[in-house]
């Protein structure tokens, strides 16, 4: 049996965890997740590829998930809805989101676009620490690449704590997959659950 550990984890990563486990081929699996919605989007999840889900509460420990499969999924059923929490009023409802589509501000000259969007990125660290994502998307996507002029401002804001996104299937449409050199690879589910659980967004395309 698979045992997974996600709790901490923000919305939608345990459901994606459980899905990068059943995707290599594990047919009982253990989720340990901390909130309801989790429990909700897991159970959701593995009960849509035929599992049946067990939910044990553990008190001060969160909530334990155990699955089996009993059947193969059914290949035509739709995917299950996530259900992420809003932020809450306060301090979480002030971290924003930045979302880039491209690797150069404005049009024109391509030479100062790209270094307007260096000393853009390089700005956002003035945000403090409401700045909380930021995602790359198109050709946003260059900029977290080996030999990227932005690289090292991004690596900095990483290592400051500010989580970075940037789309796989972009980075295999540029064949760059094995470029990135800073962030988590990821996909448009993740990259629409940020958007929705943002208390704001900036975006530049």
């Amino acid at each position: 049996m698979e045992s997974l550990d996600c709790r901490g984890m923000a919305c939608p990563k345990p459901v994606l965890s459980a899905k990068g486990a059943v995707d290599g081929g594990a047919s009982r699996l253990e989720v340990r997740v901390d909130n309801q919605a989790a429990v909700t989007n897991v159970t959701n999840f593995l009960t849509s590829q035929g599992f049946e889900v067990e939910t044990s509460d553990q008190g001060r420990d969160g909530f334990l998930l155990s699955g089996a499969r009993v059947k193969e999924p059914d290949p035509k059923a739709a995917e299950p809805v996530l259900t992420c929490a809003a932020p809450e009023a306060g301090p979480e409802a002030e971290r924003i989101a930045v979302l880039v589509c491209t690797d150069r501000i404005g049009r024109g000259d391509d030479e100062l676009g790209k270094k307007l969007m260096a000393s853009y990125l390089a700005t956002l660290k003035e945000m403090g620490p409401a700045l909380w994502r930021l995602i790359l998307l198109n050709d946003g996507v260059k900029l977290a690449t080996l030999g990227a002029e932005s690289l090292a401002v991004l690596k900095d804001l990483e290592e400051n704590g500010v989580s970075i996104l940037v789309c796989g299937t972009c980075l295999t449409w540029f064949e760059l997959l094995e470029e990135k050199a800073v962030g988590e690879t990821t996909n448009m589910l993740d990259v629409v659950t940020s958007l929705q659980v943002a208390g704001k967004v900036i975006s530049l395309t």
